[in-house]
């Protein structure tokens, strides 16, 4: 297969989940064996780099490439998109250290691909082929196994100590689907996760329209409303527990953990053939084992 890359440049606008600062992220087509890089165009000397587990700083609320002062974080999402869209070389400027958070998902990084369309280049793709098993267990069960197959798909299982959200499973066969099946996930949190740090000014960037928070643990109707004065949102009823905003699919948790799956090991640096197979897959784990995994192929290389 060959090389692709963006037909023109896009841009999008948006919050920043963190920082709460306005972001711009302009996508740029992109020579042969570029790869995917991120430019700082707010720093002196606009430093860029490849997107590459080498550079993996942070797992936090999404994963964090840095080097030197060249810092992004959340950098999972549109890495997916590209990743899935078939774009394997594309420059990324951003105004910011953190890519905008848009809706939550991949959608709208999915959607203006799909609209300025890939440009065919002559360079054979780089590909590592899965000729055998490779699995990877953390001391907390986490489990990423990857084996031989034919073309490139994503099994992912979650599972939570949560009464609203226990085990989950998604799983994609065909990247033809995923703008149908997995770009509109969104990242996914529970209230009590995120309300100690909205108490300490972080994700200021944080709303109902760019997350799916989980609300399983019943507060007093006041810490509601102070939870929904800091997310710019409308007060809720504190006695109803659920999903404060409708779900885009029934098991959207698991198939967003899909998502950032592919985001993350697109981190390799390499397309990938072959089955992955992720058991309680998170950004920490994701990142560690890609890390390993790319160290093992540039060793033997």
């Amino acid at each position: 297969m060959k090389q692709k890359t963006i037909k023109s440049e896009f841009t999008l606008q948006s919050v920043g989940l963190h920082t709460g600062l306005q972001i711009t992220a302009t996508f740029h087509p992109a020579p042969v064996n570029t790869g995917i890089c991120l430019r700082r165009v707010d720093l002196p000397g606009k430093p860029c780099h490849q997107a590459l587990a080498d550079y993996v700083s942070g797992t936090e609320r999404g994963t964090v490439l840095e080097r030197g002062k060249w810092k992004i974080s959340t950098v999972e999402h549109a890495l997916s998109a590209l990743y899935a869209m078939g774009v394997d070389n594309c420059i990324i400027d951003v105004n910011a250290p953190e890519m905008p958070i848009l809706d939550g998902s991949a959608r709208m990084f999915v959607k203006e691909i799909q609209r300025v369309g890939l440009e065919e280049q002559e360079a054979e793709q780089h590909v590592f082929v899965v000729t055998e098993p490779i699995e990877y267990i953390s001391e907390h069960g986490n489990v990423l196994r990857l084996e031989p197959c034919d073309h490139y798909e994503v099994d992912v299982t979650i599972a939570f100590r949560s009464m609203l959200l226990r085990e989950q499973h998604a799983k994609l066969t065909n990247l033809a689907d995923y703008p149908r099946e997995v770009a509109s996930a969104r990242t996914f949190c529970f209230v009590r996760e995120i309300e100690p740090l909205l108490r300490v000014g972080l994700i200021k960037g944080g709303d109902l329209q760019n997350a799916l928070v989980i609300y399983e643990t019943e507060m007093s109707q006041e810490g509601m409303d102070y939870f929904c004065d800091k997310m710019g949102q409308p007060h809720l009823d504190a006695t109803k527990l659920g999903y404060l905003s409708p779900l885009n699919y029934q098991n959207e948790p698991a198939r967003h953990k899909l998502l950032d799956v592919i985001g993350d090991l697109s981190l390799l640096g390499l397309r990938l053939q072959g089955r992955i197979i992720a058991y309680k897959p998170g950004h920490t784990f994701n990142t560690q084992c890609v890390r390993r995994l790319r160290n093992q192929i540039v060793a033997e290389e």
